[in-house]
């Protein structure tokens, strides 16, 4: 006849509860904190907008130089705007100076 001599354990029932516990958390963080993760979706949705704003600005700043351009074609010419992009080209005045051109009979 055979006795037993030490208790039977309930540690036998864990083991596969606790694994399942294991592998749902690493994919549970994983799925928040991954590179395709719902955090990441917000990072990439922000730095969209950011991308977007600057977007905004280089076109709107095109559109100008745009009109400014096709203020110096043939036919639209003005000659103030001429004058004015020779000196900045040439450094010949500031940007807060006033340039009066005098006519040459008047030296």
């Amino acid at each position: 006849m055979w006795t037993r001599q030490h208790k039977q354990r309930n540690t036998g029932r864990l083991i596969i509860p606790s694994l399942c516990v294991l592998f749902l958390a690493y994919f549970g963080f994983h799925a928040y904190h991954g590179e395709f993760g719902i955090y990441s979706k917000y990072q990439l949705e922000a730095q969209a907008v950011d991308l977007q704003g600057k977007l905004d600005a280089i076109k709107a700043r095109r559109v100008d130089l745009e009109r400014r351009v096709q203020l110096m074609h043939e036919g639209t010419l003005e000659k103030d705007m001429l004058d004015e992009q020779a000196r900045k080209a040439l450094n010949v005045s500031h940007a807060d100076e006033i340039t009066i051109m005098l006519p040459a009979s008047a030296k």
